[in-house]
């Protein structure tokens, strides 16, 4: 429990770093440059909620691997150092360099962060930031989890997605692309679990619902 402890507050502090950072190795024209910074502090603003609502989780009855853990913190923290951080040679645009193109990616972070802060409340003390199967666990069907099965990692990827917008550039795309990667590795982890520990109840649950998008996906 420490050594994850210790993990998550390595975490933010990296994050604090790559606001402080962002502004000196963007050379950008102004839209851009303000609003990569307002993009770094929305994430810095999303995981300190993050990070305060997780101390009212319940205790976990069955939890993944300590390794498993590593990589999805891995790949999520790689991911977030090429969302603010430029790359030699990937800073050409995969959108165009226009002012409303940097204003629907914060729009989007901001919905997205909502998003997770509405099913983080449904959730309750049933959230981990590992797939585990808590004391007294039961499925959660109330709020976006009528819909989805993952509402929060729709609402991470989106987290993700918005500072992709925001930045255009191919690093930030790259950084985007290890979160999808991430997530989908995760999803595939925890619905074993969950078949594992809910049988009949969760895969009804899978055959009414969508994993992140409803209609889509």
């Amino acid at each position: 429990m420490a050594d994850r402890k210790r993990t998550a507050r390595a975490a933010f502090i990296l994050l604090a770093l790559l606001v402080l950072v962002s502004a000196s190795l963007y050379r950008r024209p102004w839209v851009g440059s303000r609003m990569i910074w307002l993009s770094g502090l929305g994430w810095l603003a999303f995981n300190f909620y993050w990070g305060a609502a997780a101390k009212n989780s319940s205790k976990a009855k069955k939890s993944e691997s300590a390794e498993s853990r590593r990589v999805h913190q891995y790949l999520l923290l790689s991911g977030l150092l090429f969302l603010f951080v430029t790359v030699p040679g990937l800073r050409w645009r995969f959108l165009p360099l226009v002012w409303f193109v940097p204003v629907a990616g914060l729009v989007l972070q901001a919905a997205c962060g909502a998003f997770g802060v509405w099913a983080r409340r449904h959730l309750g003390a049933h959230w981990s930031g590992e797939i585990t199967i808590k004391e007294e666990h039961r499925l959660i069907r109330s709020g976006p989890y009528r819909l989805v099965r993952h509402p929060m990692y729709t609402a991470w990827l989106g987290m993700y997605a918005g500072p992709a917008i925001v930045s255009g550039e191919a690093h930030a795309l790259l950084g985007l692309l290890l979160a999808v990667v991430a997530y989908w590795r995760k999803i595939r982890l925890e619905e074993a679990v969950l078949i594992e520990g809910f049988g009949a109840e969760y895969a009804a649950y899978r055959r009414q619902t969508w994993k992140l998008l409803p209609g889509l996906f």
